[in-house]
This record gives C-alpha cells, sequence and structure tokens, in this order.
C-alpha cells in the first residue's frame, strides 16, 4: 500500500500526537498521507465525523485513531467507499482496533508490505416507519438497538421474522446485532459471543419482563421487524431505535422498525496472526 487516510478522535488524541507520528513514518518511507481535518459532528450533515468525499480516489488504507466507537462511525460515515479500514486501539477495551503504540511501526510496515488479511464484516441496515411515512434509514456494523425513551418504564413489542410473528415482548428494549455486534452490547445483555466470520443475526432482549427469555440466533438473510404496541404498559412515552449507539430516530405506538442484512460491507484489515479465540482469551483475562 501506497497511500493512505488518518482519521483521530480528538477525545482519545487531542493533540493529534499519534496521527502526526503515523504521518511522520509513512512519508519516511516514502509513503503518501493525509490527515484529516478536526470537525465536529454535526446533525445535519449527511456525514457525522468524516467526509467521504473529501478522501482522494486512490486511498488504500484508512487508519482510524480511537476505540471500538471510533472505527464503528468510521465504517458508517465511509459506507460507500469500500475503502479497508485499520483500529489505531486508544480507547478502552478494544475488539474491533487491531492496533495499539507497542506494534504500530510494526504493523504500519505490514502495510506497507501489503502483509494483512480484509475481512468482510456484514452490516444490518434499518428503516424505520410511522403510518407507512418512512422515518429513517440507516446502517449498523455492531447493532441496531430499540430501547424505551423518556420515563423508566418497559416497552411492548412484537417481533416478526421474515413476516411470521415470533413472540411479544416487555422489556426495556431489543438488540439486534451482527457477529461483529456480539462483542458489545448484546453481550452485556447476555447474548452469546459469535465469532466475526460469522453469517447470522442476534436478537437479545434487554431486561425482560419475564423469567425465560434468551437471545434468539436467525440467519443472515432473515428480516426482523418490530412493531411498537400498547400493551399492559401503555403509560410508556416513546421509544428509540439507535443506530451503531449513534443515529437515533423516535417511535411511538404503531410506529415499526423493518431490519435486514445490509448488501454493503465494511472491510477491516487485519495484522495481527492471530486468531478471534485468541484475541477473546486475551480480553477475558485483562478482566
Amino acid at each position: 500500500m501506497d497511500r493512505f487516510y488518518v482519521i483521530s478522535n480528538s477525545m482519545k488524541d487531542p493533540e493529534g500526537k499519534i496521527a502526526k507520528e503515523i504521518k511522520a513514518y509513512l512519508n519516511f518511507r516514502g509513503k503518501q498521507c493525509i490527515i484529516q481535518e478536526r470537525q465536529g459532528k454535526e446533525s445535519l450533515r449527511s456525514y457525522k465525523y468524516t467526509n467521504a468525499n473529501l478522501i482522494p480516489d486512490d486511498t488504500e488504507c484508512i487508519l482510524v485513531v480511537g476505540g471500538d466507537g471510533t472505527l464503528l462511525q468510521a465504517a458508517r460515515d465511509m459506507i460507500e467507499r469500500n475503502i479497508p479500514l485499520l483500529g489505531v486501539n486508544k480507547g478502552t477495551l478494544g475488539y474491533l482496533a487491531e492496533v495499539d503504540g507497542d506494534n504500530m511501526e510494526e504493523a504500519l510496515d505490514r502495510l506497507i508490505d501489503d502483509n494483512v488479511v480484509i475481512e468482510d464484516r456484514m452490516m444490518l441496515e434499518g428503516c424505520a416507519y410511522s403510518h407507512k411515512k418512512k422515518l429513517l434509514q440507516d446502517f449498523a456494523l455492531n447493532d441496531i438497538v430499540i430501547a424505551r425513551s423518556g420515563r423508566l418504564q418497559i416497552i411492548d413489542f412484537n417481533i416478526y421474522v421474515n413476516g411470521e410473528f415470533l413472540r411479544s415482548y416487555s422489556a426495556d428494549g431489543i438488540i439486534i446485532s451482527t457477529p461483529t455486534g456480539s462483542t458489545g452490547y448484546s453481550l452485556s445483555a447476555g447474548g452469546p459471543i459469535v465469532s466475526p466470520e460469522a453469517s447470522l443475526i442476534l436478537l437479545t432482549p434487554i431486561a425482560p419482563h419475564t423469567l425465560n427469555t434468551r437471545s434468539i440466533v436467525l440467519p443472515a438473510d432473515a428480516e426482523i421487524t418490530v412493531e411498537l404496541l400498547h400493551g399492559h404498559t401503555a403509560g410508556w412515552d416513546e421509544a428509540a431505535a439507535s443506530f451503531d449507539g449513534d443515529t437515533c430516530v423516535k417511535l411511538g405506538i404503531g410506529d415499526c422498525i423493518r431490519i435486514y442484512r445490509s448488501s454493503r460491507m465494511t472491510r477491516l484489515i487485519k495484522i495481527n496472526n492471530i486468531s478471534f479465540l485468541e484475541v477473546l482469551r486475551n480480553k477475558m483475562n485483562d478482566q
């Protein structure tokens, strides 16, 4: 690889020190590297942090300095570009970021020599509707979460799979996640850990008002519909659907959201020649 672009989280790398070190080393090796100009988050733009249109067409790799959240945001902003991403971990617990300060130069050398593996990770797409009017359509690499909003009351909803009724829930919400997202919010809610190479969709209820509710594993081509109900807790104000913990849309009684596998993928660069099980074991040992 010869042409690189760096996205840096200003909260994780306040002075841009890591980004500048990356650029300096790549320039030293005779490679091109551009550091993104820092911008605040604005809800009125079509992107949140990174304007994909400003990234040169010949860019071969985007290095993302921050934590898993920064990488998730970059994946969503870059969804139309299909450029491989490499995470540089400056967060806390990172399952996606491959590189840290101790192996930075080694990782850059391997990028330059094309001694890397690029993994395609499935994404979810969700369309929210209110009385058949589309409210929002967006993407997620980790998960789409439908949860209570406003007063602290459980919400009631039906789940349909490929148009067929599955079951009703009274819960704080539900998480629909990819294999990549299985180590995120879904895991905290009691969901299983799934290898990122798997092809499936996870449904994990959040604090369900029942004793026998478990996560449900569905094939990747399943289409899930979540329909909000009056139910026996009709006093709840509203719910919200969030995409990777970022983009959010409010939902009311009678509204629904359709969720399915997106035709788009996120391309993640794998530097370290270690298995997912080894990464998982190391993360567990760190706790």
